[in-house]
């Protein structure tokens, strides 16, 4: 039925379209069109249900907060009401003139945006101002939004296990099912010919089949060292495939990260000019030779095959490959570094552009110490785990956005002109708010909702709530002061609930690694978790045989025969 509805929508809009010669602004069949993603993820649409269980317990929150604003403003529209004395009158002038300014001001006030700039006219003229503002910021944003956070956590995480519990007993069943029927079935008669499959057809069988990389190593293993007849082989194999020869790589990655460090300090200040790229250039064709004669050792001691086996392997080779390709080519354009070196412009890049490319890798490369620290490596698994296990919440963030920033060009585009495309009549208005922290002085102008990518960006901005009252400000003054509800609602959804049920899910995953750490296991048994219902598989409560077999039973279309 929903399908059918978007589809009828999505074509009356069409038609519309057609009969506007595509000349209309407002198309709500773009804000329609994440229905379908939504409809074809079914991870996607237990979490939006999950959401919307826990929407009740988050309105009350919020109708406290709502409550805890009000009032707060009512005071504040007391306390800082016009007075006789313009000079004294600054707070109200700036933030307290009206209902709307004061309901804003604390608004932002809530999210610590504006602190404490909102408090200093006040705070100047008086010190005992600041017990106002205190107090709003201790009840609304320490005690009710972490209150909030709290509710989501607990409420959204109760709803999500419910849902994959039901999953659960759904598998559970149909596994049963299955059973149940091919036990139904006869036996295969003790003459019948028997077959076997040899091993290398079922590790081509491993190959091509679609399964988890990991899945595939837990069958297969990595393939076998190379092994030598020479005694000297031996000794050099073993040497440079035990763990500490890449101990010995790391010390080495780390000398020239910090090489690296220093001789960016000495040349902060530096013209171009009068840099000199001889020992920073002279420096990394030492270490990319180093690591470039690591690689190859651990080939020959481990053989290519297992040497490409491991991911940390073949993340350091290709960017070593990478740093090898990019040193020959600066030394085939710029020639061998030598005091002085700093040549003119040759071929795409300058010279301190191809070193400064070779340094952002070996930086980068710098990563593959992680593996070897244990708490830094299950800080890093937690984070990948999210990344992969939470595209369902992150499918729901890009539908959000989508339609907010579809909204917002529809809403606001080309209502922010820049001052250098406006008339010269129009630029003397401009020029009296060109005033300190407004969206014309801090030169905002590529925020805006002209283009998708433009609205994209402004959204993030006002998600991440730092400086989110200058496009307020600005886009109540451009277009109309009910612009304000378009980011407040946006505020909502994005930071509030959105960024709480991340931060719950995240402490969530955390958790359940450091749980099972504390249980003395391996850092190499802790899995990388390849879906939500494994994050909960600790809580999860395995359905009985009796259960099974009374749903079974019930079954409409399955008889069974015992």
């Amino acid at each position: 039925m929903a399908y059918i509805l978007t589809l009828i929508v999505s074509l009356v809009d069409w038609i519309v379209s057609l009969s506007f010669f595509c000349k209309e602004s407002v198309r709500i069949r773009r804000i329609l069109r994440p229905f379908f993603l939504l409809q074809n993820s079914s991870m996607m649409k237990k979490t939006l249900k999950s959401i919307n269980s826990t929407l009740p317990e988050m309105a009350s929150v919020l109708l406290l907060l709502a409550v805890h604003l009000s009032l707060f403003t009512m005071f504040a529209m007391l306390l800082f009401a016009r007075t006789k004395d313009n000079q004294q009158d600054k707070e109200w002038v700036v933030y307290f003139r009206n209902l709307p300014d004061s309901l804003t001001s604390l608004l932002v006030l809530l999210t610590t945006a504006n602190n404490p700039d909102v408090m200093i006219p006040a705070y100047s003229k008086n010190r005992a101002y600041s017990i106002f503002f205190i107090l709003f910021t201790v009840l609304g944003n320490l005690f009710l939004m972490n209150l909030l956070t709290a509710i989501i956590y607990n409420q959204f995480r109760g709803y999500l296990l419910k849902s994959v519990q039901s999953s659960l007993f759904r598998r559970r069943l149909g596994i049963r099912a299955a059973f149940e029927v091919l036990s139904s079935l006869k036996e295969t008669p003790a003459s019948a010919q028997q077959s076997c499959v040899s091993v290398g057809a079922l590790i081509q069988v491993l190959q091509k089949a679609e399964m988890d990389s990991r899945c595939k190593q837990a069958i297969m293993r990595h393939p076998p060292s190379p092994e030598y007849q020479s005694h000297f082989m031996q000794k050099v194999q073993f040497a440079f495939g035990h763990p500490y020869f890449g101990y010995l790589g790391n010390v080495v990655a780390l000398a020239n990260i910090i090489s690296i460090c220093v001789v960016l300090v000495m040349d902060a200040d530096k013209q171009p000019s009068e840099r000199d790229d001889f020992f920073l250039g002279a420096i990394n064709c030492f270490f990319i030779l180093y690591y470039l004669l690591e690689m190859l050792l651990k080939i020959l001691a481990m053989g290519l095959k297992r040497y490409l086996s491991y991911p940390s392997n073949r993340f350091d080779g290709l960017l070593t490959v990478i740093l090898l390709i990019l040193e020959i080519a600066t030394f085939a354009v710029y020639g061998f570094p030598h005091p002085g070196w700093s040549p003119e412009l040759m071929g795409l890049l300058s010279l301190w552009d191809m070193v400064r490319l070779v340094n952002m890798l070996i930086v980068f490369r710098f990563l593959r110490i992680i593996p070897n620290m244990k708490f830094m490596a299950l800080v890093v698994t937690t984070l990948l785990d999210l990344v992969k296990n939470l595209r369902a919440f992150a499918g729901i963030l890009v539908v959000v956005f989508y339609a907010f920033a579809i909204t917002g060009i529809m809403l606001f585009k080309g209502a922010v002109v820049p001052l250098g495309n406006t008339s010269a009549a129009n630029t003397t208005n401009y020029n009296g708010t060109l005033q300190c922290g407004t969206y014309e002085q801090l030169e905002y102008w590529p925020n805006n909702f002209d283009d998708f990518a433009a609205a994209v960006v402004t959204l993030w901005d006002v998600m991440v709530v730092n400086n989110w009252q200058v496009f307020l400000d600005a886009f109540s003054r451009y277009s109309s002061p009910w612009a304000n509800i378009y980011f407040v609602a946006w505020w909502l959804i994005s930071s509030v609930i959105w960024v709480n049920l991340f931060v719950a899910l995240l402490l969530e995953n955390f958790i359940h690694k450091w749980d099972r750490r504390c249980q003395r296991e391996s850092l190499s048994d802790i899995e990388y978790q390849r879906t939500v219902e494994l994050m909960f598989r600790d809580v999860l409560e395995e359905p009985t045989e009796e259960e099974l077999m009374e749903k079974l039973h019930q079954h409409p279309h399955l008889h069974l025969c015992r």
